[in-house]
């Protein structure tokens, strides 16, 4: 028997590397989305009965935590395009992962969304509140439950330009988590922190756009829609809205690793230079303390000294 599962092991082990990065990608991204389109259904599904915007929140951060801790150890868990291409633009992944890295994603979010809504279509709730008729917008338009639109209020340029801030703020504070050379999180909390800080994204910025800032999270469930049932309204809606989440968060993703290098970054010594620049002044402090130290015991051998002679 051990034997057996010896062998099976090696059959199933792939050993290529980007294939199986791609799978783990494809995996967390899976985790990430389920969660997180799982909640989205409940609340639209449920009238408000069954969680409310805040849950769609913390489902989606959580999501993201679990997708780190998934398939961190294999491929990073990136889970989302544009961290992928500025990770590229850093010279933290090779230019010729980046097409498997996002396609692993793209199929993991699109599994995550045909499972979602397997799991509603074919428990009725999602033929019970559209009546059997799948619409993007309106009293049961339910296509938000997959992919993100604009508010009615938003102008195409006014999303756009939420989307772009909030990727750069995404991207900018991710670095700060995992920068060393900073003040980096402690080791093992930074999948939560991620995950806390997509949260707080969601309950700064969401309102106006569903805040998508992740191109992986967007358009494959977006493709699901269209070929589902919702038709290619799911491309028309909210003034052609569709390509907003692709190009805004990778153009975001580029403001603010550019703003977190300039500000931050570029100051600070390599981990060598730094360790070596803290030992210097630990010895220069100790050194200092020795001398106050050898200063003092010479005046009280002074003061002993000329009590002795009085």
């Amino acid at each position: 028997v051990c034997r057996m599962r010896v062998d099976v092991r090696k059959w199933l082990t792939i050993h290529n590397s980007i294939v199986r990065e791609s799978l783990a990608e494809a995996l967390g991204t899976f985790v990430m989305m389920l969660l997180g389109l799982g909640s989205c259904a409940q609340v639209v599904l449920g009238r408000g009965e069954f969680g409310m915007y805040l849950s769609i929140n913390l489902s989606f951060g959580l999501g993201v935590t679990m997708g780190i801790h998934t398939a961190g150890g294999i491929s990073g868990a990136h889970m989302n395009a544009a961290i992928s291409f500025i990770s590229c633009v850093l010279g933290r992944l090779p230019w010729k992962k980046l097409p498997a890295y996002i396609a692993g994603q793209f199929l993991g979010s699109f599994l995550a969304a045909a499972t979602v809504f397997c799991i509603y279509y074919g428990r009725a709730a999602l033929r019970n509140y559209t009546a059997g008729n799948l619409t993007v917008s309106g009293p049961t338009g339910t296509a938000g439950i997959f992919a993100t639109y604009p508010a009615p209020y938003m102008s195409l340029l006014g999303g756009f330009i939420n989307e772009l801030i909030c990727t750069a703020m995404l991207v900018l504070c991710v670095l700060a988590i995992y920068d060393k050379n900073n003040n980096a999180a402690l080791e093992g909390t930074q999948a939560l922190l991620t995950g806390l800080l997509v949260v707080v994204l969601g309950m700064t910025m969401g309102m106006n756009t569903g805040y998508a800032i992740n191109p992986s999270r967007d358009l494959p469930p977006r493709l699901f829609t269209a070929i589902a049932g919702w038709g290619l309204e799911v491309f028309r809606a909210g003034n052609y809205w569709w390509w907003v989440p692709i190009v805004a968060p990778t153009l975001g993703s580029l403001l603010g690793a550019s703003v977190y290098k300039i500000c931050v970054d570029f100051h600070n010594p390599p981990r060598p230079e730094r360790k070596a620049s803290e030992d210097k002044e630990m010895t220069e402090s100790r050194t200092a303390i020795c001398n106050i130290s050898q200063e003092r015991l010479h005046l009280q051998s002074f003061e002993v000294l000329c009590h002795w002679q009085i």
